[in-house]
């Protein structure tokens, strides 16, 4: 690992001495050639679009909307940004939920709870599989792994609530004391 880490700094070292000289010479890390891979690839339900909104320079922030079509958050919208690192696929990318949401895994802070994203990340997956993860996440939340304590509660205990908490969110409301704004 050490190996790994002292290459990262030699590409840090090079690419600033390339600034230093004024020569726009940008290597690609390893992790933009695999990302660059990967997004060729894509392979997205039709309700998935991808969005890079610094340009096709900056590869490694992206977002991605989601529009579930099936289950409780049928016409919502839901928008997750994208970081990678230079690192990757040795390291998961880092997935924020922009859009706040009422969901058993993810937080109102806009945490998201995907096994894949933390302990099963492995380098063979892809981006394909995290926006597939993303996606499953809002056809089938899961109350058993939960960031937001309440909203799983409510939908082991009574799924007919959950729904029409979703519902009361997407159209902008308050669930509890939380306002949420609309989104569908």
């Amino acid at each position: 690992n050490m190996i790994k880490l002292f290459k990262v700094k030699e590409k840090q070292r090079e690419l600033a001495e390339n600034a230093s000289n004024g020569v726009p010479v940008k290597k690609q890390s390893a992790g933009e050639l695999r990302l660059h891979k990967d997004i060729s690839e894509l392979n997205l339900p039709k309700s998935c679009t991808m969005q890079f909104p610094n340009g096709k320079d900056d590869l490694m922030n992206f977002e991605v909307l989601i529009r579930p079509d099936d289950g409780y958050y049928l016409g919502g919208t839901f928008l997750f940004s994208f970081h990678v690192s230079p690192i990757y696929p040795h390291e998961a990318p880092k997935v924020k939920c922009k859009t706040k949401v009422y969901h058993p895994n993810i937080d109102l802070e806009g945490n998201v709870c995907l096994n894949i994203l933390r302990e099963d990340w492995k380098p063979v997956l892809n981006i394909n599989t995290v926006i597939y993860g993303l996606y499953h996440l809002f056809t089938e939340p899961n109350y058993e792994d939960p960031l937001n304590h309440d909203a799983a509660g409510v939908l082991r205990e009574n799924p007919k609530i959950f729904e029409s908490n979703v519902r009361r969110a997407m159209a902008g409301g308050y669930v509890g004391q939380t306002f949420f704004p609309r989104c569908m």
